[in-house]
C-alpha cells in the first residue's frame, strides 16, 4: 500500500469516530448538517388554540333550566347562611354576661403615693428629687407628696411663711424643675401644707381661721405653679373651721371633665373606722389617710375596719406609719414583715401610701431624726476589692425587697380586681387575716397574711354571696413563704403560713 492510500484510510477512520467522542468546539458543522449543541423540533403545521365560549354561546348556556336552578339554590344558601350568622351573633351578644361599668378613677386611685417628708435626707433637697425621678418612676408611683417645705418656727404662727421654701430643701425654681420632669413621667406632685408640722398642734393653738386663710392663699399660689394637690394633717381640726370651704374651693374648684383633678388630701389619727367614714362624707376631701392599720394590731379589728370602709375605697388611703411620716420598718421590724405589709397595702381596698425608703426596707431614724436614704444598691462591689460581708448581705436584702415592691405595685396597676375591685372578708384572727378582691369577669385575688410569731392555719371561707364563689384550689401568684411557691396550686379549705408569711393567690372568673 502506498503512502497516499494510507493517508486516505486515516482520514476515513477519523471521520467515522463516534460523534459523542468528538469535541464540542462549534467550529464546524455537526453530524447531519446541524450545528453543534442545537436541537431540532418538529412543530405541527396546524396548532389548535382554545378561545373559550363567545358571549352568544354563554348567554345560550346560562339560560338553560339547569343553570337557572343552580343559581337560585346558591343564592338561597348564601342568604340563609348570612341570616344564620347574624342570628347567631345576636344570640351570643344577648346571652353574654354584661360587663360591669368601671367606676370613676382619679390619678390618686391608680397607684401608690410616695411621701418624701425630708428632702435633704432623701437626696439633698429638691434637686436631688429631680435627679432620682427615674428610680422613683420604676416603683410605678402615681404621686409624690413633698414636704412640708415651708418656713415656720415651732408653735409660732407669726413665723409661718407657706409661700416660701426652706433653703435647706431648695428653691422655687428647683420645685418647678421637679414638676416639669415628674409630669413628663406621669407622676403628680402634692405639697404638704400642714402649718405647724413640727409642733404638737398642727394648726397651732389659736384661731384656726387665721391660719386657714394663709393655707388657702398658699394653696392658690402653688397650684398656679403647677402643683397637683395639697395635703394637710389633723383633718378633723381643719374641716371644722368656718373657712374650710375656701380651701376646698381653691383646690377642687373649676373642675371639668377634660381637666386633671387636683387632690385635696387629709391625714387623721386616733379616730375609729366609723369616724373616718363619716369624715369622708362630711369633709369633702378627695382622700383621707388614717392610722387605722398602725393603731390596730389584731387581724379581727383590721378586717372589721376594712369591712366598714371598703365601699369608700376611692376616697381612702392606707399606710403603716404614713400619717406620722414614718417608715414601714418602725413597726414592721423584720424583712419578712416589711414584704408582708407591702403586699397587704397594695391589695387592700384603697390607695397605698408609703414613706421614702419603704421600697428597700430603710430603717427608721432615731427619735424625730429622718433616716438617710440609701442609693446605688444595685451596684456590686468591684472585683478584687475587699468585701464587707455584712454590708453586702444587707445590700442584697434591699435589692430583693425592692424587686418585691415593684412586682406587687406593677400587679396592682394592671389587675382590675386589685385596682378597684369589690372586697370580701375570708378569715381573721389575732395575728392573721385573709380577704378576697373581685371585679366583674376579671381574675380574682386572695390575700392571706400572718404577722404572728407562730405558724398558723387560715381556714378560708366566704359568706354566701350572689355571683361570687370560691374554687377548691387557687394558684400562688406571689409568696414570701418558702412552702408556697409561685405557680403552685393551694387548697383553699385551709392555708398554712409560717411566721411572717404572706401569699397572694389567684383564680379565674367562671360564668
Amino acid at each position: 500500500m502506498n503512502k497516499d492510500t494510507e493517508i486516505d484510510m486515516k482520514e476515513v477512520e477519523l471521520n467515522e469516530v463516534d460523534p459523542e467522542k468528538q469535541p464540542m468546539t462549534g467550529d464546524g458543522p455537526a453530524a447531519g448538517g446541524e450545528k453543534n449543541g442545537s436541537v431540532k423540533l418538529k412543530v405541527p403545521e396546524d396548532e389548535i388554540t382554545f378561545t373559550g365560549l363567545s358571549k352568544e354561546e354563554l348567554m345560550k348556556v346560562a339560560g338553560t333550566p339547569g343553570w337557572v336552578r343552580t343559581r337560585w339554590v346558591l343564592l338561597v344558601l348564601f342568604w340563609l347562611g348570612w341570616v344564620g350568622m347574624l342570628a347567631g351573633a345576636i344570640v351570643i351578644i344577648v346571652q353574654a354576661p354584661r360587663c360591669k361599668p368601671i367606676p370613676e378613677m382619679n390619678w390618686w386611685n391608680e397607684g401608690p403615693l410616695y411621701q418624701i417628708s425630708d428632702l435633704e435626707a432623701f437626696s439633698d433637697g429638691l434637686k436631688g428629687v429631680e435627679a432620682k425621678l427615674d428610680e422613683i418612676n420604676q416603683l410605678k408611683v402615681k404621686g409624690l407628696v413633698l414636704g412640708p417645705l415651708h418656713n415656720v418656727q415651732t408653735d409660732n404662727p407669726n413665723t409661718l411663711f407657706l409661700e416660701e421654701i426652706n433653703p435647706t430643701q431648695g428653691k422655687k425654681e428647683d420645685l418647678a424643675a421637679v414638676l416639669e420632669k415628674a409630669h413628663k413621667k406621669g407622676i403628680s406632685v402634692v405639697l404638704d401644707l400642714t402649718p405647724n408640722y413640727q409642733g404638737n398642734a398642727p394648726w397651732f393653738s389659736g384661731d384656726v381661721g387665721v391660719v386657714m386663710e394663709k393655707v388657702t392663699a398658699a394653696a392658690e399660689h402653688w397650684l398656679a405653679l403647677g402643683v397637683d394637690g395639697v395635703k394637710i394633717s389633723a383633718l378633723t381640726v381643719a374641716s371644722g373651721s368656718a373657712d374650710w370651704s375656701k380651701l376646698q374651693a381653691a383646690v377642687q374648684g373649676n373642675r371639668t371633665e377634660d381637666s386633671k383633678k387636683r387632690l385635696l388630701m387629709g391625714a387623721v389619727e386616733n379616730i375609729s373606722a366609723a369616724e373616718v367614714s363619716q369624715l369622708v362624707n362630711t369633709s369633702g376631701v378627695d382622700l383621707v389617710l388614717s392610722d387605722l392599720l398602725s393603731s390596730k394590731n389584731g387581724g379581727v379589728e383590721r378586717i372589721k375596719d376594712m369591712d366598714t370602709l371598703n365601699s369608700q375605697q376611692r376616697s381612702l388611703g392606707w399606710g403603716l406609719g404614713a400619717t406620722q411620716l414614718d417608715q414601714l420598718s418602725k413597726q414592721a421590724t423584720t424583712l419578712d414583715l416589711i414584704r408582708l405589709y407591702q403586699l397587704l397595702l397594695f391589695t387592700m381596698p384603697g390607695t397605698p401610701v408609703f414613706t421614702y425608703g419603704d421600697e428597700i426596707g430603710l430603717q427608721a431614724g432615731l427619735g424625730s431624726e429622718s433616716p438617710k436614704m440609701v442609693w446605688d444598691i444595685q451596684k456590686k462591689p468591684a472585683e478584687g476589692t475587699p468585701v464587707n460581708e455584712t454590708a453586702e448581705a444587707e445590700r442584697k436584702q434591699r435589692v430583693d425587697i425592692r424587686k418585691w415592691f415593684i412586682s406587687v405595685s406593677d400587679l396592682r396597676g394592671k389587675e382590675r380586681s386589685l385596682l378597684h375591685g369589690d372586697y370580701y372578708p375570708l378569715y381573721s384572727s389575732a395575728s392573721s387575716l385573709s380577704f378576697l378582691r373581685v371585679w366583674d369577669q376579671s381574675i380574682r385575688y386572695i390575700t392571706a397574711v400572718n404577722w404572728g410569731g407562730a405558724e398558723e392555719t387560715l381556714k378560708i371561707a366566704l359568706a354566701p354571696t350572689e355571683g361570687v364563689e370560691l374554687p377548691e384550689t387557687a394558684k400562688v401568684e406571689l409568696s414570701t413563704d418558702d412552702n408556697l411557691k409561685a405557680e403552685d396550686f393551694v387548697s383553699l379549705d385551709k392555708i398554712t403560713l409560717r411566721p411572717g408569711g404572706a401569699v397572694l393567690l389567684q383564680f379565674p372568673y367562671k360564668a
